[in-house]
């Protein structure tokens, strides 16, 4: 089977943010959705997810990496064939220390998936979500975590590394208001080594379940410290572009697991490979995300649903926007997810809600 790409086009797609968190001080989260129509007049959509104050890629330049170069280049290719479409968009667009422009990519790679894969089926189990917790003092804790039991989640992830010292009185304050709660901490790469090695066992004693990018990616030699250290299984976010980091930052012992995001590692290719050898080699697999709305969140939950993920996910973009550009919005009924099942990624855009 095959169907010739006929055009790419882009659109910007605005959501409203409530509440706080760490990453989206601007009223709305922007997104670069991407439509791919093949020569039979078949139409698959992606969304690209920039956020540059986590990573270096912002919405203009997603939208005229894609304008630009990706889409006269991919425009004639067959839609089926992905191997050769991620070797045009690679050699478009050069690595870096790994594949550029991810989060670009991942718009395109998930327009073809939607273009060209079968529905999902009715019988997958919803995704339960974690509720990020992002605070400066105590009351915003307790705030927090109130908002989340009045909406029916029950486990966190939480954002911490400014201050050891706090990050621990919160998790305490945590524990005591949910016991019972599955808790993860994701410092951004915030710690020091030094404050690294002397928080994880501090957090292991309040039933932490993992540490997430204790350090900036680049500092290797002390993900090794960390993870001989033992206290805490240590998970890698950031660095985590290609199956080729992966298996690099395995062989060389630097974690026990990933927290996973579709959008950073190019889409769901990838995602899928680097998945399938986290269950080869025993590794914790986390799921995680760039609050993604709409597209970008139904790709993820079709990922971490046949992944059969045991965790809850820290998909968070149900908990901090508003709006939709979908025809049917995704089912979210407490901290439950529906898979959408439909063709492709199983969702309908409503093509009247996009900025041109």
């Amino acid at each position: 089977m095959n169907a010739r790409i006929a055009s790419v086009e882009t659109f910007v797609a605005s959501y409203p943010v409530v509440g706080q968190f760490k990453f989206f001080r601007q009223p709305t989260r922007d997104t670069i959705v991407v439509k791919i129509t093949d020569d039979a007049g078949h139409v698959g959509w992606g969304q690209s997810v920039p956020s540059p104050t986590w990573s270096y890629e912002t919405i203009e330049t997603v939208r005229t990496t894609i304008d630009h170069h990706l889409a006269p280049a991919l425009v004639g290719l067959d839609a089926f064939d992905g191997e050769k479409v991620w070797r045009v968009m690679n050699r478009v667009i050069a690595p870096s220390f790994s594949t550029g422009q991810p989060i670009c990519k991942a718009g395109i790679d998930l327009a073809l998936f939607d273009l060209t894969a079968d529905s999902l089926g009715p019988s997958r189990n919803p995704v339960k979500l974690s509720w990020t917790l992002d605070a400066h003092t105590l009351d915003e804790v307790n705030a927090s975590v109130a908002e989340a039991h009045s909406r029916s989640y029950r486990n966190f992830n939480v954002k911490v590394g400014s201050d050891a010292a706090f990050d621990v009185e919160m998790c305490r304050e945590i524990r005591r208001l949910a016991p019972e709660a599955f808790v993860w901490v994701d410092a951004n790469g915030g710690y020091d080594l030094d404050a690294a090695l002397a928080i994880a066992p501090k957090f292991a004693d309040l039933g932490i379940a993992a540490l997430e990018q204790p350090l900036p990616a680049n500092h290797l030699t002390g993900f090794r410290k960390l993870s001989e250290q033992r206290a805490l299984p240590i998970l890698m976010d950031e660095p985590i572009v290609s199956l080729a980091d992966l298996r690099a930052f395995h062989e060389f012992g630097l974690l026990d697991g990933v927290a996973m995001k579709v959008s950073r590692c190019g889409g769901l290719t990838e995602a899928r490979r680097i998945i399938e050898y986290m269950k080869q080699h025993g590794l914790l697999l986390f799921a995680s995300g760039l609050t993604d709305p709409d597209i970008s969140l139904a790709a993820s939950l079709r990922l971490f649903s046949e992944s059969g993920l045991e965790r809850p996910a820290a998909l968070n973009g149900p908990q901090f926007l508003t709006a939709t550009i979908l025809r049917r919005p995704i089912n979210i009924r407490g901290d439950q997810a529906e898979v959408p099942t439909g063709p492709g990624l199983g969702v309908e855009v409503d093509e009247t809600a996009l900025h041109a």
